[in-house]
């Protein structure tokens, strides 16, 4: 019974309608066929591979297989990020770990490991070229002066990275990848219920949302056996996947409220820091000014007195302290 009820859970929290699809081996051979261009009848060839981690729940792919020895990774993206990449060498990483790990690594012999190819099926909302190549060498913080000068004059910059993984990112909403999804019915019937899914979650509320999608597109054969097959199960996990796009939207949302809020709080702090800084400068400049003044003013007058005292005169005082007389006068008076 505890486990009957883990499956269920584990089930519900990590699933999408896409891993729910294929996982099943027909599906996941056709979807293959269409992408490779081959005509493989026998789902048993497929030895998949898809990462369990309920605890780690990042890393986790959504499918991976193994066919013509090539290890083929197939995640499925509503969200744009451009740090799949990333992802997909934590996960490959981990399943080649797996696959060596009765290997001498330390011997003379070769590991030998498949080819790997990683896709990503993409049908959110932002709009994204039909097809695009995601590149872990452009999340890396130096990339090589001929990548950056060539990014600097419009060309491709070319550069000898060490470590370079490459991912094609599909995107299959719309009319995009027409071809694609004619030679894979289950992904294009798949394309079809997200895109019913997202339509009517902004007009009625997500379990409303779910039903109606399902009913739909029992009516109109579109994934109609898996669908009737798995009805509440696609409904539970639809609610969920949707209620987490949601909340992935808005929890960006205010992230970029909070950074608008505190750069406008920091933009302010420095403004006042920085004018204070500056009243100071010109403070300390005008009392310069002003001191070196009233000083030369002090001594002016000191020399004055001293020539008055002499008994000489306004007019022989001006002459020699080079000033005009009306100035000698209007000091003399201060005396």
């Amino acid at each position: 019974m505890a486990n009957a009820n883990a499956a269920h859970v584990n089930r519900t929290y990590r699933s999408t309608v896409f891993i729910m699809l294929f996982e099943e081996k027909e599906n996941l051979l056709e979807l293959y066929n269409a992408m490779s261009g081959k005509h493989y009848t026998a789902p048993e060839l497929l030895e998949i591979n898809t990462l369990e981690n309920a605890i780690y729940m990042s890393i986790k792919n959504d499918v991976s297989f193994l066919m013509d020895g090539r290890l083929s990774l197939y995640e499925h993206q509503s969200t744009y990020s451009p740090n799949l990449p990333l992802r997909f060498l934590f996960y490959i990483s981990n399943l080649y770990s797996g696959m060596t790990k009765d290997e001498n690594l330390y011997g003379t012999r070769k590991a030998q490991i498949p080819t790997p190819e990683f896709v990503i099926f993409y049908n959110g909302e932002e709009e994204r070229p039909e097809r695009e190549t995601l590149k872990l060498s452009d999340l890396y913080t130096f990339r090589g002066k001929d990548v950056e000068q060539g990014e600097e004059d419009g060309k491709t910059g070319k550069a000898d990275f060490k470590l370079e993984l490459k991912a094609e990112l599909l995107n299959i909403c719309g009319d995009n990848n027409k071809a694609l999804k004619e030679a894979c019915r289950t992904l294009r019937e798949y394309a079809v219920f997200t895109d019913k899914m997202r339509k009517y979650t902004k007009t009625m509320d997500i379990q409303a949302a779910a039903e109606r999608t399902i009913e739909e597109c029992i009516q109109e054969d579109i994934l109609r056996e898996f669908l009737t097959k798995h009805r509440a199960e696609v409904r539970t996990v639809s609610i969920f996947e949707y209620d987490q796009e949601k909340h992935m939207r808005q929890e960006r949302e205010q992230a970029w409220e909070e950074g608008r809020e505190a750069g406008l709080a920091e933009g302010k702090e420095a403004g006042l820091a920085e004018g204070k800084a500056v009243g100071l400068a010109e403070g300390r400049e005008t009392g310069l000014a002003e001191g070196k003044t009233v000083g030369m003013e002090n001594k002016l007058l000191e020399q004055m007195r001293k020539k008055l005292e002499k008994g000489k005169t306004i007019s022989q005082i001006a002459d020699e302290l080079e000033e005009r007389e009306d100035v000698i006068a209007e000091l003399a008076a201060r005396l």
